[in-house]
């Protein structure tokens, strides 16, 4: 280690213990000792251009151990990102670009946002499928002589002890290795250390044959101070074509403190006493905080230069391409500036009510069909249920290990990797990704579907089999609660087209909205609502129409959503032959038609007139439109096992309840007038 480098790592340490000391709060032990790892990545290997964070083909780096965020925020600072000093300093604080764990999009450099343990590799996964994606579709056009190389990118990740103990690393780590995806490279810092101590307690597995058995190329630094250890070890995993690869560094958390390898330097400032120590051990300046010699900053910030001649030389093959591949190139530096952009030209099916009824499951599926032409690269795939979720892209071939340029992932029966890898695409960039599952299962991809929220990700989720209207599979797939808990997440937007022809909106609206969108679909067929007589274009675009009016006065107002849109539509003829004008309101999506102006609202739901919502699932909520939740037919209980059409009319959603429902709701607002 040449006396640079161990300045530089040190300087790098430093930073992180003052930081935390100074915020009270923090996690110093990891970057202490993850310091040559990081430095050695950034410096010797990471292709990136600090002036340029959003350069397409950057190398991408994702710190899956978000807690030790202290050890990106020095190194993008000293790299040369606008990240500067005084952000440094105000580590955890109220409207800092340094937030406790990495949020995507406060911070310049920072991939993705961690902190959940397994998300940042599982996302990491996802950006290498883009990679190997975009690579194959674009590299070598038909025609082409050479490798132009336009996408030619790794994705590095840094793990942690915790990482590799959740359950999502398993699954993504599997289908990493099963994808062949070989410029994937994980880091991971074997410090034996977690939150209650010793990783003794809980963890004994052999992590590089676990990895063996994944289909990895693994290997061990016995020392994680040995920067060519290191440096041979990336080289190495670097030229593994067909493999991803895992680096198991074993270090020491809070290295060079009187405190290092002790359980509680994993989540508390060391105190001042020990940083001294720990400075005095690294020969820094003891009493002063945040230095960074001059020698380190002009060492490490010589990233500027070479991110510079890096995108530069990259440009230059651009624009090779360009003019060997016009049309290519004018295709790949669309979807690079948006993958979505073509949505709106889309000819969208229109289903006819004289088709027959259909399953919005179905009519989505055709969607797709109609959608993957004009976006080639529109790519996704379903937790083991494509058949069902109706989400394979006929023709395209699947993204495997042979076939990188295939459209449609098996993700196998891992619904939350599938979650995260769909984020990890997302964020890579230049694709349009999608998951699919049944509904139910969101439940077991939560993490990953909340971080798209908070990242406001553009993602898209499928979710079928909505309801209790599944049937014979009884409560344990029939969703209850799972909408309203959908809707509760900020950003996430969730659509439930009452037809097929709300369907092809709700595609539309998915593609081109900034942040994740999630459809809730049927198993069971539903009718066709005719777009020559309902207005459902113009109406879905704003979360929510009056569908059918009432004849004269309007006395009622029913809200419903999805498959219960039919039965409100049955409910109002019943009501209207009783002589109650009654106005149906389909109501697809609840953020949506929040958007939109209080006239507009105003006009759809007259404040004068009683509302009545139905909607199979949790009634929570609803009374944000019906003004109470005793205006709701949900459901407070869950499902039952037996034919769809049985338990829905079991558990009140007929119309002779609507009915009954609407008279007593009337007869109430009658009495308090």
């Amino acid at each position: 280690m040449s006396e640079i480098d161990r300045l530089c790592i040190n300087t790098i340490r430093g930073l992180a213990m003052d930081a935390v000391e100074k915020a009270a709060s923090g996690h110093p032990g990891m970057p202490m000792g993850a310091a040559p790892m990081g430095y050695v990545l950034y410096q010797r290997f990471m292709k990136h251009n600090p002036e340029e964070p959003r350069w397409f083909d950057r190398d991408r780096f994702l710190l899956s151990a978000g807690h030790g965020s202290m050890l990106i925020y020095a190194l993008l600072h000293l790299s040369g990102y606008d990240l500067p000093m005084k952000e440094l300093q105000s580590f955890r604080q109220w409207g800092s670009r340094t937030p406790g764990h990495p949020e995507f999009g406060d911070t310049p450099g920072v991939e993705t946002t961690t902190g959940p343990l397994g998300q940042g590799l599982a996302n990491a996964v996802g950006m290498a499928i883009a990679e190997a994606f975009l690579a194959a579709r674009f590299n070598r056009p038909e025609g082409a002589e050479e490798d132009f190389g336009v996408v030619d990118h790794h994705t590095y990740a840094i793990c942690s002890d915790g990482d590799m103990m959740e359950g999502i690393s398993h699954e993504a780590a599997s289908l990493a290795g099963h994808l062949a995806l070989g410029k994937l490279t994980v880091l991971y810092d074997d410090n034996e250390i977690s939150i209650e101590g010793s990783t003794d307690l809980t963890f004994s597995e052999d992590i590089p044959k676990r990895f063996d058995g994944y289909g990895w190329h693994t290997q061990v630094v016995a020392d994680g101070n040995d920067l060519d250890a290191i440096d041979s070890a990336i080289e190495t995993a670097r030229t593994e074509a067909e493999r991803p690869s895992l680096i198991c560094v074993r270090t020491q958390i809070a290295y060079g403190s009187p405190l290092a390898g002790e359980a509680e330097t994993h989540g508390a400032p060391l105190g001042e006493e020990n940083v001294r120590a720990a400075k005095e051990y690294f020969a820094m300046l003891q009493d002063e905080e945040f230095h960074v010699p001059d020698e380190v900053r002009a060492h490490m910030q010589g990233a500027v230069r070479r991110g510079r001649e890096a995108q530069e030389r990259w440009e230059q093959s651009v624009a090779r391409y360009r003019d060997s591949f016009p049309e290519q190139a004018a295709l790949l530096e669309r979807v690079m500036e948006n993958a979505g952009a073509d949505a709106e030209a889309i000819d969208l099916p229109v289903f006819k009510p004289d088709e027959g009824p259909l399953a919005t499951r179905v009519a989505s599926g055709e969607v797709i069909q109609a959608l993957k032409d004009r976006l080639p690269t529109l790519i996704g795939g379903s937790a083991d249920l494509a058949p069902s979720t109706k989400t394979i892209m006929d023709g395209e071939g699947d993204f495997s290990a042979h076939n990188h340029a295939g459209r449609n992932i098996r993700f196998g029966v891992r619904e939350h990797a599938m979650g995260a890898v769909v984020n990890g695409m997302a964020l890579h960039g230049g694709v349009l990704p999608y998951g699919a599952t049944f509904l139910i299962f969101s439940d077991y991809m939560r993490p990953a579907l909340r971080l798209s929220a908070l990242m406001n990700a553009d993602t898209h989720w499928v979710f079928t089999h909505d309801s209790i209207g599944v049937g014979e599979d009884g409560p344990t797939h029939q969703p209850v609660e799972h909408l309203m808990s959908l809707r509760s997440m900020p950003n996430m937007t969730l659509i439930r087209p009452a037809d097929a022809n709300e369907t092809a909106i709700a595609w539309r609206l998915a593609i081109e909205r900034q942040g994740p969108v999630a459809l809730a679909l049927t198993r069971q067929s539903l009718p066709v609502l005719d777009p020559e007589h309902y207005p459902i274009h113009e109406g879905c675009m704003k979360g929510g129409y009056v569908l059918a009016d009432a004849d004269g006065e309007i006395r009622l107002v029913i809200i419903a959503t999805g498959s219960e849109v039919a039965l409100a539509l049955e409910a109002r003829e019943a009501l209207q032959q009783e002589g109650i004008g009654t106005r149906v309101v389909s109501m697809p999506s609840m953020e949506i038609f929040e958007e939109q102006t209080s006239d507009y609202i105003t006009e759809v739901l007259p404040p004068d007139a009683p509302r009545l919502a139905i909607e199979a699932g949790s009634s929570l909520g609803w009374e944000r439109w019906t003004g109470s939740r005793a205006n709701v037919i949900g459901l407070e209980r869950f499902g039952a096992s037996a034919p769809g059409d049985e338990v829905m009319r079991q558990l009140g959603f007929t119309v002779e309840n609507v009915v009954e429902r609407a008279r007593r709701l009337l007869d109430a607002a009658a009495e308090e007038s």
